[in-house]
């Protein structure tokens, strides 16, 4: 089975857009960045323009973030990528003659929106300048950590 990065991902074009806001950033460069290949990255940045996460001109390797950090939701994120695709899923493909496998998913769906609503909300509540943040204060206590 196979999890989607997307999230992830996404987060990760856009702390390196804030925080290189005049540097080279194409879609090569990003794709480094993340181990993964510049088509990917391109699909994520049209997701993040279209959902007016990001701007860039083709051909210019400059993108820049349409808001202020402090004001982009990891929710906000995470339905430009995902669309409304949930956080868990059920399996739909259990044996219809079992007694459990023809109820176990209807008995976990209410289960699955209730973690969907919380979820939600609780993305709803991190912003990008939350994660940048975050971000700094691993990066001191590694380089604490890590010094000669």
């Amino acid at each position: 089975m196979k999890y989607s990065s997307k999230l992830s991902d996404a987060v990760h074009i856009l702390v390196l857009i804030a925080l290189n806001p005049l540097d080279n950033l194409s879609s090569s460069t990003i794709a480094k960045s993340i181990h993964t290949n510049p088509a990917f990255v391109r699909q994520l940045m049209s997701l993040m323009r279209k959902a007016e996460l990001i701007s860039s001109v083709h051909g210019h390797a400059m993108p820049s973030l349409t808001r202020n950090p402090a004001d982009i939701s990891l929710l906000d994120v995470y339905k430009a990528v995902e669309g409304n695709k949930p956080l868990l899923h059920l399996d739909t493909h259990t044996n219809p003659e079992c007694g459990v496998g023809v109820n176990i998913q209807y008995s976990l769906q209410d289960y699955y929106n209730e973690i969907q609503e919380i979820a939600e909300k609780k993305m709803k509540q991190i912003t990008l300048d939350d994660v940048i943040q975050n971000f700094h204060a691993k990066l001191n206590t590694y380089n604490e950590n890590n010094v000669l």
